[in-house]
């Protein structure tokens, strides 16, 4: 599966489905779309797509070569830096989104967006509550039909 901003849609849908199915946080349902939006922005941080690390090969080649041909995707010096960068975050990865951080402190970023976005109306439990529960919820992403 190739992963790109629709991917961090996703997660952040998934994220925002658990937090309010389990009575964590409290928004405007109309707002949803917004929150979604915004969150996964917030996850475009922690995370690299597919799409992400393809612009970030590419660029590489182009600082090596000068001018890229259209066909660089299918080349030995593409597929080679798209290797070095995917090794960069130690092959983990969540539904197909490379970690660019350690996922306690994504769900530590995720905790202060929650917590600081005027989109959310109100959020209940601990600081740490909030961290445990993005943990174990971010791990379930791409695991299974969301």
């Amino acid at each position: 599966m190739k992963t790109d901003f629709e991917t961090l849609l996703a997660l952040a849908s998934f994220t925002i489905s658990h937090l309010k199915e389990n009575e964590m946080i409290e928004f405007d349902i109309e707002l949803r779309e917004k929150l979604i939006e915004s969150m996964a922005t917030e996850y475009g941080v922690s995370f690299a797509t597919d799409e992400d690390i393809k612009d970030q090969a590419i660029e590489e080649v182009e600082e090596k070569m000068g001018e890229v041909p259209e066909d660089i995707t299918e080349s030995e010096m593409y597929n080679h830096a798209r290797k070095e960068i995917i090794k960069s975050f130690n092959g983990e990865n969540i539904g197909g989104l490379y970690l660019v951080e350690s996922l306690h402190e994504v769900a530590n970023r995720l905790n202060r967006f929650v917590l600081n976005c005027d989109l959310i109306e109100d959020v209940f439990g601990t600081d740490d509550e909030i961290v445990t529960f993005l943990v174990a919820k971010i791990r379930l992403f791409g695991s299974k039909k969301n």
